[in-house]
């Protein structure tokens, strides 16, 4: 390789005369920011506030709500602590559940004969 062959391809690999290259950083930058924004609301905010009403919700279990777990079980809650759930399903059957495996609070009913 010559010297003259070294200096062409040293001016090739150069910088365009225009300055052009902090344009691009920036439509660069700028793309990238709206992605994020776009992912941000589309996508982390809901589940963000998804999950803020459920640990509501768990924090508001009281005895006496009738719940459905997540897998689909209804009962009435009886006991509770910071962990744990007991719910009874029928007179004599009782059941411990995680308070996390809580799906959902039943809406209270009215009269079942109305």
């Amino acid at each position: 390789m010559n010297v003259a062959h070294a200096a062409d391809i040293a001016f090739a690999a150069s910088a365009s005369p225009g300055g052009g290259g902090s344009g691009a950083v920036a439509t660069q930058l700028l793309f990238f920011a709206a992605i994020f924004a776009i992912f941000w609301f589309l996508l982390i905010r809901p589940q963000q506030k998804q999950k803020r009403e459920r640990e509501q919700m768990l924090a508001a279990l009281k005895r006496g709500d009738r719940v459905v777990t997540t897998g689909g079980l209804h009962g009435t809650i009886t006991g509770l602590d910071a962990q744990k759930v007991v719910l009874r399903v029928t007179d004599q059957v009782k059941l411990e559940f995680d308070r996390v495996a809580i799906g959902r609070i039943l809406e209270p009913q009215g009269d079942k004969n109305a």
